[in-house]
């Protein structure tokens, strides 16, 4: 078979947030398949890249009090950090916020132009007044015009499926402040899709799974209404050439993304791109998941057309992941970040385990806790694993660790045969993607080589016919091993350690054709360990996050706290001009500490990032009687409050309050807005 050159990307993650379990369902089932590809001697590029640009990351970096740049770079090496202990290898992890991006943007809109495929539009847009801009789609939530379904975006409804303009919405909300939004007019670049209809409707469903392409073709009913690619300043991202004060969306230079990730891997390696992306004989696959196939399945492939650039063979669509049959949920502690899974568990365990549940389909993949403690442990450990441990430690306690030669014992050579003929159906769901069934069959060949050790013996005969289970042990080791190569793809550091057992370095998929005879075997490491209940438990409790201590508040009836708030007097009215002039920022506490001979006030030293260090004195004492545990956490201020001397020191500040004044803390005073049910978070 001739070797294949593949290029496959995953969908980028955004570099605003943390990388959680849900997000590597994508990722780690791309690896098995490049991982799987590479082991087959296949020509096999895994790039992606952080998805840097839009409206959050310039609000959160604001924040933070550093540069939109600042924050990607930190967020991008974590993202990687995460990865690569996960054991996802791209061979090449970037960002789209390089130059490699803003000259494949600047080509594309070029090409959009000369197509006569941009229009310009004065169309309704929501502005917050309060954040004094106009809101990105994922910037508001409201009730769907279609279905009536409320807290949905502003681009789609999650309820229905519907698109549909943010500024239809009903009752709209700002998610960075909570006002209502109102409409104003601006006009904006559109890529218009209609000239593109009869292509993009047959291209679909050749490209995508039926009920992918089923979703999609809804659309063609009726003629493709234009993509809005462009976005009002203040923006983080690349302006559009000739249209100062506007900069591509950020879903225009998101998949473009691919390319100069591959761009910038072939620079690295001494390849050209075309030789990659456009080489006709070469394949191009993307995994995504179900959320975004508009835009990989609709706009991208529109954009890759106009431009003449060469379309992906296939784009693979998958579900998302529940916990426990559920969405995932911070206050149950179902929304796991890859670090606080790290934390508590191998990282071999949820590949196995996700591997285990996934297939081809775009059906949801749920992560059941007990049964992935129960899987992870009766066939990764219990039954495949434990092949290797019981042979390798009997072959060297007993018999020097030598391995016998099977030429002549016909029943080993057919059990290994059996093991090897196996492999034929598991190739081929690795490449279909069924790595369900990928471990099925593994586990099903495990059955037949424990079947096997346990009607031999071994630990009997070798007290009376030392050879006869020298060869037993051979071939129950050569076994393991190919089962070893055969997981390859789904445990690589688990096969690098059984590869260091039997001396060899590296393995191939036709290393599984041949047997370790004759040799002694290396020493022996553990595999893998099983996991305990109370490491999930673990995992569950460092996840949950918890409604902040409230004090005494916190025991109030829902009615008395009603109650209390309805006593309050209204203070005086102000006009949103003075509420404006605030300045909000986010520190982190680097310590808090009781003032002495004060029964109130803690005080609060910040790192407010370019503002450097603010100490605050806070009256919350009796809300928060242990205050070394608000060390790390981070908490809102007023940073432009002046500063005002007291008894115990100069206050630099005000941390916000967030319950009711003059309930379980007293009124509220200059030096700190802060109380029961402060925003510590």
């Amino acid at each position: 078979m001739s070797k294949r050159k593949i290029i496959v990307t995953s969908a980028l993650p955004y570099a605003n947030g943390d990388i959680h379990l849900g997000h590597l369902v994508e990722y780690v089932q791309t690896d098995f398949w490049v991982r799987y590809q590479k082991l087959r001697g296949n020509d096999c590029v895994y790039v992606c890249a952080d998805d840097t640009h839009g409206t959050p990351v310039m609000i959160r970096a604001r924040k933070e009090g550093v540069s939109p740049e600042d924050l990607i770079a930190r967020m991008h090496a974590i993202h990687l950090k995460d990865f690569t202990d996960f054991q996802v290898n791209f061979d090449n992890y970037y960002s789209t916020n390089s130059p490699e991006n803003r000259e494949f943007s600047e080509r594309f809109f070029a090409a959009m132009e000369k197509s006569g495929g941009i229009t310009r539009k004065t169309s309704p847009q929501l502005y917050c007044e309060n954040c004094r801009m106009f809101l990105p789609d994922r910037f508001v939530k409201g009730t769907c015009p279609k279905c009536g379904a409320e807290g949905q975006y502003g681009d789609s409804c999650d309820h229905c499926g519907s698109t549909y303009g943010a500024e239809e919405l009903g009752n709209p909300k700002c998610t960075t402040c909570g006002s209502t939004p109102v409409v104003r007019d601006s006009e904006h670049l559109y890529f218009e899709l209609e000239p593109q209809h009869d292509y993009l409707e047959k291209w679909i469903p050749a490209h995508t799974t039926s009920d992918v392409s089923n979703k999609l073709l809804e659309w063609f009913s009726e003629p493709l209404r234009g993509w809005c690619i462009s976005r009002d300043a203040p923006y983080f991202g690349f302006e559009i050439p000739g249209h100062q004060g506007k900069f591509f969306y950020v879903w225009v230079d998101a998949p473009i993304g691919y390319l100069a990730s591959l761009k910038n891997w072939c620079e690295k390696n001494g390849q050209k791109f075309e030789d990659w992306w456009q080489d006709p004989n070469a394949e191009r696959y993307h995994f995504i998941g179900k959320d975004i196939i508009r835009f990989h399945c609709l706009f991208w492939p529109g954009m890759l057309h106009v431009a003449g650039l060469e379309q992906p063979n296939k784009i693979f669509v998958h579900g998302f992941l529940t916990v426990n049959g559920e969405k995932m949920s911070k206050s149950k502690g179902t929304f796991v970040n890859a670090r606080t899974y790290l934390d508590h568990l191998p990282p071999e365990a949820l590949r196995y385990y996700y591997a285990a549940k996934l297939g081809p389909t775009t059906d949801d993949m749920d992560l059941n806790l007990a049964d992935f403690v129960q899987r992870v442990n009766s066939d990764l450990v219990g039954k495949i694993t434990n092949i290797a441990s019981r042979s390798a430690q009997m072959l060297h306690k007993r018999l020097g660790g030598k391995l016998a030669t099977l030429a002549g014992h016909d029943e080993e050579l057919a059990l290994l045969a059996r093991l090897r003929d196996g492999g034929e159906t598991i190739a081929r769901h690795y490449e279909d993607r069924r790595f369900s069934q990928v471990v099925v069959e593994t586990c099903r060949l495990a059955d037949a080589a424990n079947e096997y050790f346990d009607r031999k013996e071994p630990w009997k005969t070798v007290k009376t016919d030392a050879e006869a289970a020298r060869v037993t042990l051979t071939a129950a080791l050569n076994a393991f091993r190919i089962l070893a190569i055969y997981l390859k793809p789904i445990l690589p550091a688990y096969a690098d350690r059984a590869m260091r057992l039997f001396g060899e370095s590296a393995w191939t998929w036709e290393s599984r054709d041949t047997a370790v005879e004759g040799v002694t075997l290396g020493e022996y490491e553990y595999l893998a360990s099983r996991i305990e209940a109370k490491q999930v438990e673990a995992m569950v409790a460092a996840a949950t996050v918890k409604p902040a201590d409230s004090g005494e508040v916190a025991h109030e009836s829902r009615a008395s706290k009603n109650k209390a708030r309805a006593a309050a007097p209204l203070k005086e009215e102000i006009a949103f001009p003075d509420f404006d002039k605030l300045d909000l920022r986010v520190g982190v506490v680097e310590s808090c500490e009781i003032v002495p001979k004060s029964s109130k006030l803690l005080k609060f030293v910040l790192d407010a990032g370019s503002l450097g260090k603010r100490t605050i004195f806070s009256g919350i004492r009796q809300a928060y009687p242990e205050p070394e545990k608000l060390v790390g956490k981070e908490v809102v201020f007023v940073a432009n409050l002046a500063p005002r001397k007291m008894s115990v020191g100069v206050s630099e500040g005000m941390i916000l309050f967030a319950g009711e004044p003059g309930v379980g803390g007293g009124a509220v005073s200059p030096t700190s807005a802060a109380g029961p049910g402060a925003s510590v978070t």
